[in-house]
């Protein structure tokens, strides 16, 4: 049995998609990891406990919560969520630093620095994700709103 030729047109199509969507994780991915590295720098650090990448974190949890929120809402297209989710906010924040950092507080003898990172970045983390998802339901409510 031959594949139609409607078949392979719908072939194409899903080939393209696919690959509108890597380029598009690729794109995200190289602007967060850039980001992540410069403010990285920028922001002060105070003394052992790594203040930059906890900030870049939470940040990054009240974008995504924000982001996911607003692209059901919106109707956002998949390369774009792709994108800028999990390429861009997947790039620029990072669990691997998060858990090294806090494994070297351990070694190092910080152990109370160790603790208040993890409690920080874990409580602040979900209570940033929230944030944004509730400021993206806000957004839908004003958005209903106008429309009305």
């Amino acid at each position: 049995m031959t594949p139609t030729r409607s078949s392979g047109r719908s072939l194409s199509i899903f080939r393209r998609l696919i690959a509108l969507n890597i380029f598009a994780l690729i794109l995200g991915g190289f602007f967060g990891t850039i980001l992540r590295y410069g403010l990285s720098f920028w922001i002060p650090t105070a003394g052992a406990f790594p203040l930059p990448i906890l900030l870049i974190n939470w940040a990054g949890c009240l974008f995504l919560g924000w982001l996911f929120t607003v692209a059901a809402i919106r109707n956002i297209r998949p390369s774009v969520r792709i994108g800028v989710g999990t390429g861009f906010t997947g790039a620029f924040t990072t669990f691997s630093t998060f858990t090294v950092q806090t494994v070297d507080a351990i070694h190092t003898g910080h152990l109370a620095i160790a603790l208040a990172y993890l409690l920080a970045s874990l409580i602040g983390g979900l209570l940033m994700a929230w944030a944004g998802v509730n400021l993206g339901q806000r957004m839908r409510i004003s958005k209903a709103g106008e429309n009305a």
